[in-house]
């Protein structure tokens, strides 16, 4: 049965379509080898997760009461009173959400918009 002929302006659409995806993975893999072979060294970064952090000193600096912080960012209003008043330590998720809401609040909020 002879082969159907696919015209030469549907191949080069076919192509192009795949062809952003496939040069990115191919780049991808270069990079990836090079690395392994020790011609390059990737980017790399630490995460520095703070032990202790003054939950009242956020809020105070953003000018909210303990409801309205809660509210704001998502935390229980019990846990921000805790938190404050020494009876509870924030666990290591809420340290790195307290440590985020001192450097950027807005990047909270936009996150958790509806």
């Amino acid at each position: 049965m002879p082969r159907k002929k696919i015209s030469a302006k549907s191949s080069r659409r076919s192509r192009r379509k795949g062809s952003v995806l496939g040069r990115a993975l191919i780049a991808s893999a270069k990079e990836a080898l090079a690395h392994v072979r020790g011609e390059i060294e990737l980017l790399s970064y630490e995460i520095l997760v703070p032990s202790e952090i003054e939950a009242a000193r956020i809020r105070r600096r953003l000018g909210l009461s303990q409801a309205a912080f809660a509210r704001a960012f998502g935390l229980d209003v019990a846990a921000v009173q805790a938190w404050e008043q020494g009876r509870r330590r924030p666990d290591r998720a809420a340290r790195i959400l307290l440590a985020v809401i001192a450097k950027d609040p807005m990047a909270v909020r936009r996150a958790l918009a509806a």
